[in-house]
């Protein structure tokens, strides 16, 4: 049994910043690619951005030069820093870990970005 909980998120003003994190615990091998989703109501799940075993990363075009993606291998925990925020970046968003090619989520964090 895999674990991923998520924290940091809350409401925050256009042009702030925020910082997601998220721990994975529990019957774990080692962790291959971690990352983000974001969803919106009605809308599908976006992969917002990734981070490999050797810290390649992806980003969604529209996050590109604002958010940064990082982990601690150490501690199996994946950060995403949020800045200059915008209100289309609102969201809930999720964490992932892919495990033996499983995904595992996280419950889900709420980001508010007021205009």
């Amino acid at each position: 049994q895999v674990q991923l909980v998520e924290s940091g998120g809350g409401l925050v003003q256009a042009g702030g910043s925020l910082r997601l994190s998220c721990a994975a615990s529990g019957s774990m091998f080692n962790i291959d690619g971690m990352g983000w989703s974001r969803q919106v109501p009605g809308k599908q799940r976006m992969l917002v951005s990734g981070i490999t075993s050797d810290r390649s990363t992806n980003y969604l075009d529209s996050v590109k030069g604002r958010f940064s993606i990082s982990r601690d291998n150490a501690k199996n925990t994946v950060y995403l820093q949020m800045n200059s925020l915008k209100p289309e970046d609102t969201g809930v968003y999720y964490c992932y870990a892919d495990i033996i090619r499983r995904r595992y989520w996280g419950q889900g964090t709420q980001v508010t970005v007021s205009s």
